[in-house]
């Protein structure tokens, strides 16, 4: 049961309806597994997998397979309309801090090295997870981390305040066009009335940051938490007095670092940079590709056939 059908909202179709209706219009267009996969194109075992309701395909593959199938939209429709959140699967070590974010009222957030999970844009995400993954894997991954997303990006989610070491934006991840639109992403969902993104930037002397990324979240009980993660392994505790100063260590920190909107600001001209680095880029290839062809010319040249000069006597 989903969590809307739980919760006694409006009935929502799970990923065995999904994959029910995608082989039903699969069969009706005379296409073998293997036909519509090599058409969007995928591996056949994604297919498979999504027919039989154990994969949570991504809402391109429901537009291709609605354009291939001709089906009039009612793919895109029906996956829109399923809660997909119960479909992912965590690693073993996250699911609690997974639930945690399903209950949180507030949450606040210092982060060093990488973007926030909560704040990652797909090409981002998807890029992050392909240094370490392949194939579907990275796929099952990259939907596990952006289904967390959706409570706290909803009109009333809860309070999200993420202080973002500049680091985060410095620190090179997939392509000057990945961090291009991670940064355009940063910008678009701080603009959210539940949502505030600062920066601490790397040149700011006298900032007493956290001693690494971590997160204070508050529950529906009044119970607070503080979380951190080393590798493969999350870290909680409840302990008021451990609360109460790293609480303040991030409060002092907020308030001697630049603002929401300066922050921005700050944001803004990092975007600019990789941008202007993808244009660069551009034209160093289309320079590189005329030296080159300027060197070839010039070895064909020296490659044909030679004849003596006759020189007038003396």
């Amino acid at each position: 049961m989903s969590r809307r059908n739980a919760e006694g909202g409006s009935a929502v179709t799970t990923a065995a309806v999904f994959g029910e209706v995608l082989k039903h219009f699969r069969e009706t267009a005379d296409l073998t597994q293997e036909g519509l996969a090599r058409q969007i194109p995928c591996d056949r075992s994604h297919v498979a997998r999504v027919e039989a309701g154990t994969r949570v395909p991504q809402d391109t593959f429901a537009k291709s397979c609605d354009e291939l199938l001709g089906t009039g939209g009612v793919l895109v429709r029906l996956w829109s309309r399923i809660d997909w959140y119960p479909e992912v699967q965590h690693p073993d070590w996250f699911e609690r801090r997974a639930k945690m974010d399903e209950q949180a009222v507030a949450l606040r957030a210092y982060q060093e090295r990488v973007v926030p999970g909560l704040l990652q844009a797909p090409g981002y995400a998807h890029a992050l997870f392909s240094q370490v993954a392949s194939g579907d894997e990275v796929e099952e991954r990259v939907r596990a981390r952006l289904s967390r997303q959706p409570r706290f990006l909803a009109d009333g989610g809860p309070l999200y305040v993420a202080v973002l070491d500049e680091s985060c934006l410095r620190n090179a991840v997939g392509s000057p066009e990945v961090m291009r639109d991670q940064c355009a992403h940063l910008l678009s969902v701080g603009q959210r009335p539940n949502i505030r993104i600062q920066v601490a930037p790397a040149g700011l002397f006298g900032l007493v940051r956290p001693r690494g990324s971590m997160s204070l979240i508050k529950l529906p009980d009044g119970h607070e938490w503080v979380y951190s993660e080393s590798l493969d392994r999350g870290h909680f505790n409840d302990d008021p007095a451990v609360f109460a100063r790293y609480s303040q260590t991030y409060d002092v920190l907020r308030a001697d670092i630049p603002s929401a909107r300066e922050s921005a600001a700050l944001i803004s001209d990092v975007m600019e940079g990789y941008e202007h680095h993808g244009q660069v880029r551009a034209e160093r290839g289309d320079l590189d590709q005329e030296q080159l062809q300027r060197q070839q010319r010039r070895r064909l040249r020296r490659s044909g056939p030679r004849y003596p000069r006759h020189r007038p006597r003396p």
